[in-house]
């Protein structure tokens, strides 16, 4: 669905036409093949860091699945932060 909403997104096209052409040599060949050359590798590159964050993020999260104290320990973390922020904005409403 990510990968869709991604190929129909016309921002993604709008980036290709205004950047890729900066670096397209009419005198060095064919404008369309630089053009695919330049957007496939692009789009490679993208896909292999994509998959690289997918793979390291389910790597990481069953990791993280198999250690349940770190549950608790982001529990108490993220407690202790959300309410200092909230000490902080009621002190900071104050002055």
């Amino acid at each position: 669905m990510g990968f869709l909403t991604n190929l129909l997104n016309p921002k993604i096209a709008v980036m290709y036409l205004s950047l890729l052409p900066q670096f397209i040599d009419p005198a060095a060949g064919s404008v369309l093949g630089q053009a695919l050359v330049l957007g496939t590798t692009q789009i490679v590159i993208s896909v292999l860091v994509n998959a690289i964050i997918a793979v390291s993020a389910g790597s990481i999260a069953a990791f993280l699945t198999r250690q349940p104290s770190f549950a608790l320990v982001q529990r108490w973390v993220m407690g202790t932060v959300l309410a200092a922020l909230a000490v902080r904005m009621a002190t900071e409403a104050r002055r």
